[in-house]
């Protein structure tokens, strides 16, 4: 607060003191000499900080009389809403009412330096946490947004600067892809609501500009389906490419509709994640053990005394229902009621691109913290190799199911039997009578076509037609005895 309140003078005298630099705008020097408050307070900073300020206000009679000059004045105008005290009656008395409240300014929006104590505690937004983003450091917290005029179109500037650990961070670390990094500043925006951590949303004609280049933002997905509006992901706002890497103060500018509903913007220093980094933690961390997977087989096949249906078994896909393939990490929520699990490898790389957190199977919540990978599936996977498919019994065993598959490999056909015990002696055989005097009884698989008839034909009559006689053919004494049967 003392800081806060000093002029131009006394900033250049306390930076000088330590050996900073004394030049540059106010803002600048307010910056340098918060950073010094923060991370290089020392006994000796406190007591030249305390000294300036008795000097200063020794004197409060007689510049408070005075006007503030306008060289002090700066553009940089904050109309994100400010919800706690803004300093002390005598912080405020050495301040003109058309000068900007550096209190404000940086005790509330520059790295949370500063920042007074509220009178009351109050509830404050919350955002929901993302499984690709590790954050680092707050830089702002979730802060209202409040319109300045009755315009639809409405702009809420502030201004930030990073601190040198920041900017190395930010530096040193890896590229996800040519020009992005992973460690990020990045803009979240939700609905201004403190019952429950909010998820990302857009206000309406969303504009970000970062000092002089504007941010771009996610566009809408195209709707396939009559009379539904398009959908837009709203996710956080990478800023860092169009930052000042260094100890410069940064301005954002959110342009933003009001309509109505109440916004709250946030910064953060991210470490975003990849799917297969996400992956790694899950198997590090999230293996559920054999023994408490055939536990939980039990307690779904136990026998209810109030239902009159004894379950006996269940089945079990070994097959992926996202993309159809057989399970290679077997992986399904917490919360779900079902046994069937799917990929965690592809769950996790479609929700990198696109996320959703829901289950394939029975379409509910299933967030990256509540994934486990099923240790007793992933067992069977390794020991079942040529089934797509298992049942599991009341007592937690297993069975491979490969049944239907042999039956789809030899289909069952229907048969015709031809010379039965009422027929008999009826049919000759092209020999004439069969063996002992009986009819020997034929078989004709009615399954053929009637193309496979008719070649049958061909081949038997360029057989007849390559022997030296004429020979009886079986189709026709076939038609011979059906004829004298009847």
């Amino acid at each position: 607060n003392m800081v806060m309140s000093f002029r131009v003078s006394d900033l250049q005298m306390l930076l000088g003191f330590v050996g900073r630099s004394k030049s540059g705008l106010k803002h600048e020097l307010v910056t340098r000499a918060l950073q010094l408050v923060q991370f290089d307070c020392s006994p000796e900073v406190f007591k030249k900080i305390k000294e300036l300020y008795e000097t200063r206000y020794a004197k409060k009679s007689s510049e408070v009389a005075q006007p503030q000059p306008q060289q002090h004045r700066s553009p940089e105008a904050l109309s994100i809403h400010s919800s706690y005290d803004r300093g002390s009656t005598v912080a405020r008395t050495s301040i003109s009412t058309t000068n900007i409240d550096y209190p404000a300014l940086y005790g509330k929006y520059l790295n949370g330096l500063g920042r007074l104590p509220p009178k009351v505690a109050k509830p404050e937004v919350r955002l929901v946490k993302l499984p690709f983003y590790t954050t680092l450091d707050e830089l702002l917290k979730p802060t209202e947004l409040v319109p300045q005029s009755n315009e639809k179109l409405q702009e809420s500037p502030c201004i930030f600067a990073l601190t040198p650990r920041q900017v190395e961070l930010i530096r040193n670390s890896k590229e996800l892809q040519p020009g992005v990094k992973s460690v990020q500043v990045v803009l979240r925006i939700c609905y201004t609501d403190t019952s429950s951590p909010q998820e990302d949303q857009y206000p309406p004609n969303i504009a970000v500009k970062v000092n002089h280049n504007y941010c771009s933002v996610p566009g809408y997905y195209p709707s396939n389906k009559p009379g539904v509006e398009p959908k837009r992901p709203c996710r956080p706002i990478n800023l860092t490419h169009f930052m000042y890497l260094s100890a410069a103060t940064n301005r954002i500018t959110v342009t933003w509709g009001n309509y109505g509903k109440s916004y709250s913007v946030g910064l953060y220093l991210v470490r975003q994640m990849t799917s297969a980094e996400l992956l790694q933690r899950l198997k590090t961390i999230g293996v559920k053990h054999p023994e408490l997977c055939k536990a939980l087989v039990k307690e779904k096949l136990r026998l209810d005394p109030d239902s009159e249906i004894a379950t006996t078994g269940v089945r079990v896909s070994l097959i992926c229902p996202l993309v159809k393939m057989r399970l290679s990490v077997p992986c399904r929520a917490e919360t779900c009621a079902h046994l069937q699990c799917f990929d965690a490898v592809f769950y996790l790389q479609m929700n990198e691109k696109k996320p959703t957190w829901m289950c394939p199977v029975c379409d509910k919540p299933a967030p990256y913290d509540q994934l486990i990978i099923d240790g007793l599936l992933s067992k069977i996977l390794t020991e079942c190799e040529d089934a797509d498919e298992i049942e599991f019994l009341v007592d937690g065993s297993w069975c491979p199911i490969r049944a239907e598959k042999e039956r789809s490999c030899s289909p069952q056909c229907p048969i015709l039997v031809l010379g039965s015990s009422d027929v008999n002696g009826l049919l000759p055989t092209p020999n004439g009578n069969g063996e002992n005097g009986k009819a020997t009884a034929d078989v004709v698989d009615l399954t053929l076509d009637s193309s496979s008839s008719e070649e049958d034909e061909e081949e038997d009559e360029e057989e007849d037609d390559d022997d030296e006689g004429p020979q009886p053919k079986r189709r026709c004494s076939y038609e011979k005895g059906l004829v004298s049967a009847c």
